[in-house]
C-alpha cells in the first residue's frame, strides 16, 4: 500500500465526539477533506460553519456536512461516533442495544456510497459494535475495527510518565482487551526507555514503582471516563486526538503499532470477538501482531474480556 493522495475522512455524528474528531483532524491535518455526517441538520450545518470559519488557521484541509449521505461519498477512511452518549453511572455494555441497532441501519448505506473505505468505530460499546458491523457489511476483518484502548493506553502512559519524571513517549505500555470494564495492562512489556517498569528509579528521587501500585493506576485509567463524564458529560477531547491519529496512521500507510480493536481470529485462542491487542495500523487497515506473548496471568483476562463481550454481542444478534 502507499500513502493515500487527496484523502477524505468522514466523522459520523455531529454530537461531542464526533465533532472533537473532525475538529482535532483539522487541526493536525490529518486528511485533506473532512466531511462530518449527521441526520440532525441543522446541528450539524453549525458545527460544520464553526469549523469552516477556522480554515485560515488549519492549513490546508476543508470541511462539509450535512443530513445527506452523499456528503460522505468517495471517502477513504470512515470514523463512526453516531449513537446514544453514555450517561453518568451508565456502563459502556449498557448502551449496546441502542447503538447496535442505529449502526446495523447506517453502515450498508455508508459502505454502499464508499466501497473501499476502512471503517473505525468509536460509538461505545465499540469492541462489540465492531464485531455487529463487520457480520453486517461482511467486510475483512482489517477494514473495519475500533478505536478500541488507544486513548486508554494514552492514559496510561500519561499517568506512568507523571509518576515516572519522564515524558509520554518514553513510556512503552499498553492496555489491551476490552475498551472498558475488564480491560487490563500489558505489565509483562511494560518499560520506561528500555528499563522494565518496576526496575525504573524515577529521576525525583520517588520510590521505585511496586505492584499494589501498578494495580491502582489501572483502576483509576479503567474509571477514568466515568470521572470525565461525571464532571462534564461526555469524553470527548482526548477521543477527537486519538482517533484522529488513528486517521493519520492509514492515510499515511505509517504501518504504526496502536492497540486499535479487530475481530480476532485464533489470538491467544480467542476467535469472533473484537478485543485490542498490539496491531499495525496502515493503509491496509488493522492487523493484529501474532506474536504478542501474554504471562498466563494476562490469558486468564484476556479471556475473561472475550467471554464478557461474546456474551453482550450474542444477545443483540
Amino acid at each position: 500500500m502507499s500513502v493515500i493522495e487527496n484523502s477524505k475522512l468522514t466523522v459520523v455524528g455531529a454530537g461531542a465526539v464526533g465533532s472533537s474528531v473532525a475538529y482535532a483532524a483539522l487541526i493536525r491535518g490529518s486528511a485533506r477533506h473532512v466531511a462530518l455526517y449527521d441526520i440532525a441538520a441543522e446541528k450539524t450545518e453549525a458545527e460544520v460553519l464553526d469549523l469552516a470559519h477556522g480554515a485560515q488557521f488549519t492549513g490546508s484541509s476543508d470541511i462539509i456536512g450535512g443530513a445527506d449521505i452523499s456528503v460522505t461519498a468517495g471517502s477513504h477512511v470512515v470514523v463512526i461516533t453516531a449513537g446514544a452518549k453514555q450517561k453518568p453511572g451508565q456502563t459502556r455494555i449498557e448502551l449496546a442495544g441502542v447503538n447496535a441497532n442505529i449502526l446495523k441501519s447506517m453502515m450498508p448505506q455508508l459502505l454502499e456510497v464508499s466501497p473501499d473505505a476502512t471503517f473505525v468505530i468509536v460509538t461505545n460499546p465499540c469492541d462489540v459494535l465492531t464485531v455487529l458491523a463487520q457480520e453486517t457489511t461482511a467486510l475483512p476483518y482489517e477494514r473495519i475495527f475500533a478505536s478500541g484502548t488507544v486513548l486508554d493506553t494514552s492514559r496510561l502512559r500519561w499517568k506512568i510518565a507523571q509518576r515516572a519524571g519522564v515524558s509520554i513517549s518514553s513510556v512503552h505500555a499498553y492496555i489491551v482487551g476490552e475498551h472498558g470494564d475488564t480491560e487490563f495492562p500489558l505489565w509483562s512489556h511494560a518499560t520506561i526507555g528500555t528499563v522494565p517498569i518496576l526496575d525504573w528509579q524515577p529521576l525525583d528521587g520517588q520510590p521505585k514503582f511496586t505492584q499494589a501500585e501498578l494495580d491502582q493506576i489501572a483502576v483509576d485509567v479503567r474509571d477514568a471516563a466515568y470521572k470525565v463524564i461525571q464532571g462534564k458529560g461526555a469524553t470527548n477531547y482526548a477521543i477527537g486526538l486519538s482517533s484522529a491519529r488513528i486517521v493519520e496512521a492509514i492515510l499515511n500507510d505509517e504501518h504504526s503499532v496502536m492497540p486499535v480493536s479487530t475481530v480476532l481470529d485464533d489470538f491467544q485462542g480467542v476467535s469472533g470477538v473484537a478485543l485490542s491487542v498490539p496491531s499495525v495500523v496502515s493503509a491496509a487497515g488493522a492487523e493484529p501482531i501474532r506474536e504478542t506473548s501474554f504471562d498466563a496471568a494476562e490469558q486468564d483476562l484476556f479471556r475473561h474480556s472475550a467471554t464478557a463481550l461474546r456474551e453482550v454481542a450474542d444477545s443483540l444478534r
